[in-house]
C-alpha cells in the first residue's frame, strides 16, 4: 500500500490528511418539524476532523503565526480526496463539510476562500483526503472591482 504524505507547515501553507467526508446523502436528516439537521454521521466527521486539527496545534506543526494568516489572509485550498472506489461517489459532495469543518478547527472563515481545487483518486484500502492550504497576502477578483476594507466604528470616511 501506499504511504500517505507528510503532514508539514511553512509561514504561509499547511499540507496534512484529514478523514474522507460522508457522503451527501449521509450528511443531512429533516427533522420532526421539517428542519434540516447534520446526521451523527456528520457530526463524527466535524468532531474527527477538529480533533485532527487540534493535534497538529499540540505538535507545533500549526503556530501561532501561521493560524493568524490562517484566520486573516485569503486562502487557496487544494484536495486530493481518495475514495475506496471511482464511481461511487461524486468528488464535491463533501466540499462544503470539509470546507466547514477545516475552516472551524483554524479559526479562518469560509468566506476568506477564493480558490479550490479538487482531484479524485482512488485508494480502496486507505480512503483520505490530502490538503494543501495556502495563504494568500492578496488576490485580484477582478479588474473592474476593488476590495475596500470596513470602517471601523468611529471612523469617519474621508
Amino acid at each position: 500500500m501506499k504511504q500517505r504524505r507528510p503532514t508539514t507547515s511553512t509561514a504561509e501553507r499547511l499540507c496534512t490528511t484529514l478523514p474522507l467526508p460522508p457522503s451527501i446523502n449521509e450528511q443531512y436528516y429533516t427533522d420532526t418539524r421539517g428542519n434540516r439537521r447534520l446526521t451523527p454521521v456528520a457530526l463524527r466527521y466535524k468532531a474527527d476532523v477538529q480533533r485532527a486539527l487540534h493535534n497538529l496545534k499540540r505538535q507545533g506543526v500549526l503556530n501561532a503565526s501561521l493560524l493568524k494568516r490562517l484566520s486573516t489572509c485569503y486562502l487557496a485550498l487544494y484536495f486530493e480526496c481518495y475514495f475506496p472506489t471511482p464511481l461511487q461517489r461524486d468528488l464535491d459532495g463533501g466540499l462544503k463539510i470539509m470546507l466547514d469543518a477545516i475552516c472551524r478547527g483554524l479559526g479562518a472563515n469560509d468566506n476568506r476562500v477564493v480558490e479550490i481545487h479538487l482531484s479524485k483518486r482512488i485508494r480502496p484500502q486507505d480512503p483520505h483526503v490530502y490538503v494543501e492550504i495556502d495563504t494568500l497576502d492578496e488576490w485580484e477578483f477582478d479588474e473592474e472591482y476593488r476590495v475596500i476594507p470596513r470602517r471601523s466604528e468611529g471612523e469617519e470616511l474621508l
